[in-house]
């Protein structure tokens, strides 16, 4: 859905706290179960927010333009990515808001509301020698 500014309307992945709805996760994690468009996102996040232009995205990850509007539209309509034209460039960021609600999403109960484990660790105490 187009907000009349050109990008895509993020409301509906979303609800009134601008959390992401099962939907919407789903929506979201498909989008990134493919190689290619998680190569792109993840390029996104590491421009930041001034983004990069089409161009440069398909020159640093060897995709074809036609190719990188595929993915893009598709990480565009899971409201992960925004565009913005500047002059005769089009310039892709990563939607940061819809990505951090995505990640609330899915930590969302973590542990039944106890402190999580720091990585690397299984939760079981070694026996010792």
């Amino acid at each position: 859905m187009s907000n009349g500014t050109g990008k895509l309307d993020a409301r509906p992945y979303f609800d009134n706290s601008r959390n992401v709805d099962t939907k919407g996760a789903v929506r979201s994690l498909a989008a990134l179960a493919q190689d290619s468009r998680l190569d792109v996102f993840r390029l996104l996040v590491q421009a930041g927010p001034e983004g990069l232009a089409a161009g440069e995205i398909a020159d640093r990850l060897g995709i074809p333009a036609s190719t990188l509007s595929f993915h893009i539209k598709a990480l565009s309509h899971a409201g992960l990515a925004e565009s913005r034209q500047q002059g005769r460039f089009v310039y892709y960021s990563a939607n940061f808001s819809a990505m951090n609600a995505l990640i609330a999403f899915l930590g969302d109960n973590c542990c039944i509301g106890r402190a999580c484990l720091p990585a690397g660790t299984s939760g079981r105490r070694k026996r010792a020698p």
